[in-house]
């Protein structure tokens, strides 16, 4: 992968982490000025706007531990850009990437800031949730997605993770050969 590929990559984690960031903070700014701490507004069938706070994480696990959920959140930070770091090439990971950062950083303002997190979508038979933990969610199962179709893709090609033959790309003086296998011409 070129440098010029690998800083698209990034710029792009990059531009959809900033998006999830301001998206979550101007959601939580506005329930905090539209609806009292506890309050409950009914949107649709069973679908309520709260104003809740969470001091745990998922589920409200480490209530009690501001330090915990701290450590792990950069924990989970670090390794994520590990990660991404090395593998940028991989088609579509930009996109977990900055899913997962953004929701990770939105909730971590808040946890450095309030000492919890603000959630204001209320699901039946399911606790409060905010943007940022939507898209955590959506970065999970997508990185899940990223990776398979990645795993299926070298499987196919045979090239230990070269992408360049499953997107139809060859190398100078390759051509394709019925099997999808560059070779030389």
């Amino acid at each position: 992968m070129t440098v010029r590929a690998r800083a698209r990559a990034w710029g792009r984690a990059a531009g959809v982490m900033v998006i999830v960031i301001a998206a979550d903070r101007l959601t939580k700014a506005w329930v905090g000025s539209a609806i009292a701490r506890g309050d409950r507004e009914d949107v649709f069938l069973g679908i309520d706007l709260v104003n809740v706070r969470n001091r745990g994480i998922a589920f409200g696990f480490f209530a009690e531990g501001r330090v915990p959920v701290l450590v792990f959140t950069a924990a989970a930070l670090v390794v994520l850009l590990a990660y991404f770091a090395t593998h940028a090439g991989r088609r579509g990971l930009w996109l977990p990437t900055g899913l997962l950062l953004g929701g990770a950083v939105g909730n971590l303002i808040d946890r450095v800031r309030d000492d919890a997190v603000t959630d204001f979508v209320d699901l039946p038979l399911w606790p409060a949730f905010n943007l940022a933990d939507t898209a955590i969610t959506v970065g999970v199962l997508s990185l899940l997605y990223v990776a398979e179709v990645g795993r299926d893709a070298r499987e196919r090609a045979g090239n230990d993770g070269d992408w360049s033959s499953d997107r139809g790309e060859l190398g100078v003086g390759e051509r394709a050969e019925p099997d999808g296998d560059p070779r030389p011409a």
